[in-house]
């Protein structure tokens, strides 16, 4: 078994032997990969992603620590406009095998996060960079200047306490 490409970004890295030093990995997606990865997630566009990874070996597994960092065009959730933006995502995840894994304990809490799998001693770091690109995009994107206050001037004169606002500062 190997791990599954799940998108349009794989970068699958042999975790079995990671030095005591750590191994870093750079990630950086070609302009199809940007095109793939902009349709899948409904952007205009994505002109560019990086991820650079740290990894050390743990006793249950790996422990893998980095930077997503991505160019996009979003487009404006109040005017509608495209617009440019940065996404800069800190990553910290745990990779265990199967085997390893421990089961979720029993809490009120649901703050235990399990650990990712590693498959045959293998683990997707492009899958990882998407998967926190994605994490960073902001659900109602907002271009820079524009915001969403609209008051309609019907409203003032109609309200009950309009006759309360003419009286101010008649003392």
């Amino acid at each position: 078994m190997t791990p599954e490409a799940v998108g349009p970004l794989t970068r699958i890295v042999d975790v079995v032997n990671i030095p005591p030093t750590g191994k870093h990995v750079h990630v950086e997606a070609s302009a199809e990969e940007c095109r793939a990865l902009a349709q899948d997630f409904g952007l205009p566009d994505v002109q560019s992603l990086a991820g650079d990874f740290n990894l050390t070996s743990t006793a249950k597994g790996v422990h893998v620590t980095g930077k997503v960092r991505a160019a996009i065009t979003q487009i404006c959730v109040v005017s509608l406009d495209p617009f440019d933006s940065t996404i800069e995502e800190e990553v910290e995840v745990d990779f265990a095998e199967a085997s390893g894994m421990p089961a979720e304990p029993p809490t009120e809490m649901h703050e235990y996060e399990p650990p990712d799998e590693i498959v045959n001693g293998q683990i997707d770091l492009g899958a990882l960079t998407a998967e926190f690109l994605a994490l960073g995009l902001d659900p109602y994107p907002r271009k820079p200047g524009i915001s969403f206050d609209y008051k309609d001037p019907r409203d003032a004169k109609d309200s009950p306490f309009a006759a309360l606002d003419s009286l101010k500062g008649k003392d």
